[in-house]
């Protein structure tokens, strides 16, 4: 198969979706790979590396997306490249279709085969292809929100991790999954003191496993979320339903109880984010202010780190890769009811259920769809 790889365009966004070593083994195994002029700069690969693994180099993303059956991305098509999708063309990336209507009407005209990285799933309804970049983000989002405290970012003036003799802030995380694990390592290697919050006692449980008494474990349905909220330094949003818009824990009433300069980074907003008051943001423009309290919702987080998030991403999409390209996406999707479910739109139908729910579309089971 012809394998694409465009230059990311969103702002700021420096990663790329695949490796030159990723390359090498998708043309091992007999496909052609064809990667954007200078796509893999800003993440430290250069042209001759993707040359030297038997890519070849396209001077412009249209020369991608006319020759290429599948086109490998990591963030969701914007407006210009959802007009270059071609009908029966497959799209392997990340999409976060709850949060993107004018995102899913385009993918539904072009009648492409839309695969999601963050609703694949594995034997354990685990998220495999989402995990990678939301460890990366569950670790940027403490020394994000760190930075923001300081002074001069308009925040409380105030290190996270304290100084001898003074005691460090408090860090709240909403969420327990793999954000908010990674977030609380960092949080507790600073030495703040970390509050995490899980509406399951069980994953609570696993976290003080983890943690020991470094963490103060808090169950969602049995604490006074405002109050908890208006102790926060640093408020962590790593609630995450997958493929769905995040629900909205924190109201804008919750945010006028928090301290003059305490910081929100709002990791789900790729999904809407889980504060009301939550917008999506750049690297190049990441915070705002509400009510004196400092707002980063950088909707690609990990793209600020493109080399850890390349090689960290390319590690889980690849063996699904290989298998889509070397099977056919319908003999690949349907011996594998994890990869399956990835499967978000398909020729003209939404193939995943949340997303035709936000949105009022008819829902094709996945199942179905690939029948045709």
């Amino acid at each position: 198969m012809k394998i694409g790889v465009p230059k990311e365009i969103k702002p700021q966004e420096n990663r790329i979706g695949l490796t030159p070593e990723s390359v090498k083994t998708l043309v091992s195994e007999g496909h052609e790979v064809i990667v954007e002029n200078n796509g893999g700069f800003d993440a430290g690969f250069e042209n001759e590396q993707y040359i030297n693994a038997g890519a070849k180099i396209a001077n412009s993303a249209a020369d991608i997306f006319n020759d290429a059956e599948i086109i490998v991305k990591v963030k969701e098509p914007q407006k210009v490249e959802v007009d270059m999708i071609r009908e029966n063309q497959i799209v392997y990336t990340y999409l976060h279709l709850a949060a993107a209507k004018e995102l899913t009407e385009g993918l539904i005209k072009s009648k492409s085969i839309n695969i999601a990285y963050e609703t694949v799933t594995d034997d354990n309804g685990r998220l495999p292809l989402l995990a990678p970049m939301s460890a990366v983000a569950g670790r940027m989002s403490v020394q994000a929100g760190a930075h923001c405290l300081e002074k001069n970012q308009k925040g409380r003036g105030l290190l996270l991790g304290g100084a001898p003799g003074v005691t460090g802030g408090t860090v709240v995380i909403l969420g327990g999954g793999v954000v908010g694990e990674n977030a609380a390592v960092i949080a507790t290697g600073m030495q703040a003191k970390v509050h995490i919050v899980d509406k399951s006692e069980a994953r609570l449980k696993q976290l003080v496993e983890m943690f020991g008494d470094k963490i103060i474990p808090q169950q969602s349905d049995k604490i006074d979320l405002n109050k908890l909220v208006s102790e926060a330094d640093l408020l962590v949003g790593g609630v995450l339903i997958p493929g769905a818009e995040a629900p909205k824990l924190v109201t804008r009433d919750m945010i006028k109880l928090m301290k003059r300069g305490s910081v929100i980074v709002d990791v789900a907003i790729d999904q809407g984010g889980c504060v009301e008051t939550s917008k999506p943001t750049t690297h190049g423009d990441p915070t705002y202010i509400v009510d004196d309290v400092v707002h980063y919702c950088v909707a690609n987080m990990p793209g600020g780190v493109p080399r850890t998030s390349t090689l960290a991403l390319n590690n889980a999409t690849l063996p699904f890769l290989v298998k889509l390209a070397n099977q056919g996406y319908q003999k690949a999707l349907g011996e594998d009811n994890n990869f399956l479910a990835g499967l978000n739109v398909h020729k003209g139908h939404v193939t995943y259920k949340a997303v035709a729910d936000v949105f009022g579309h008819t829902y094709v089971s996945p199942e179905e769809a690939i029948k045709n």
